[in-house]
């Protein structure tokens, strides 16, 4: 693998420019990283003794809550207050919107382990983002017995009327969810087993399919990964190495402070920057254009 392959973050600002210069089509691909520079991180303790007091004082520690147990009136509790800050925050987010500034004058698609829509939050065409592990925005039947999911926001809004932030319990057990069609539990609609139902999100993961194979020899597309470390790396990382691998025209950016290595293979169509994301487009944002060092490509 390639570790540090750029001298420092005015060399990485410099070719990342470069390159996104050149380029004819980007690709931005994102983990939680992302979202965690943006302000939304899951590990963030004080934010969580804040948002989650009686849950914090019963021992949580991270909003990663995949396999701990408790009781319907503490879970759903749990899921209202995490996706009603997560998912439904009111306003933009500054570093989304500098990310998209940054590919807005070339064609872009979005892909993304991240299930909080910050991307469509902020400016990015809806049409152009595949989210294949889901949307904190939907919820499903865990059966399933329909392949449909529901708006979450209503349940969510229904939730938190009946949100106790002293004892972290929903007060009201007609408030706790279940299917509409066939009375059995319900979860947020996010990829953990397969009873995830993806059918909300197959049409963009189509579109996204249909764009890159429309892509000739001759086509310069750009992977720009931001924050794709390796807790799901099937989903991002290695994707954009298939495909950067495989297209000739591709190159790969991965940004990643903690995982920044790309495979030797890949060669000089792979840059490594190790640094934030915030880091970065504040040394693209600084840098005059015009003194960019031209590309031998």
């Amino acid at each position: 693998m390639n570790t540090h392959r750029v001298p420092d973050l005015t060399a990485a600002a410099r070719t990342v420019r470069t390159w996104l210069d050149e380029a004819d089509r980007v690709l931005v691909t994102a983990g939680s990283g992302l979202s965690a520079a943006a302000g939304y991180d899951y590990g963030d303790k004080e934010r969580l003794k804040e948002l989650f007091p009686a849950l914090y004082r019963m021992g949580l520690r991270s909003r990663y809550i995949v396999g701990v147990q408790l009781p319907p009136d503490l879970w759903w509790a749990y899921w209202a207050v995490h996706i009603d800050d997560i998912r439904y925050t009111p306003g933009q987010n500054p570093l989304y919107q500098r990310l998209r500034a940054l590919v807005a004058d070339k064609e872009h698609w979005v892909m993304t382990s991240n299930v909080d829509a910050l991307f469509a939050r902020n400016g990015f065409d809806p049409e152009r983002i595949f989210t294949p592990q889901g949307d904190y925005g939907r919820y499903q039947c865990t059966v399933p017995c329909l392949r449909s999911t529901w708006d979450s926001r209503p349940l969510v809004e229904r939730l938190l009327a009946a949100y106790d932030p002293a004892t972290g319990a929903i007060t009201d057990p007609a408030a706790l969810p279940h299917c509409p069609n066939c009375g059995e539990d319900v979860e947020i609609n996010v990829r953990i087993g397969p009873q995830f139902v993806d059918e909300p999100y197959l049409p963009a993961g189509n579109r996204l399919q249909e764009w890159l194979n429309s892509a000739d020899n001759g086509t310069r597309l750009l992977i720009l990964e931001f924050g794709a470390g390796f807790n799901t790396p099937g989903v991002i990382r290695t994707p954009g190495e298939h495909l950067t691998r495989h297209l000739p025209g591709a190159r790969l950016v991965r940004i990643n402070p903690s995982h920044p290595q790309t495979p030797a293979d890949l060669g000089e169509r792979a840059l490594s920057v190790p640094f934030g994301t915030d880091l970065l487009l504040d040394a693209l944002d600084s840098g005059p254009h015009d003194a960019w060092a031209p590309s031998t490509r």
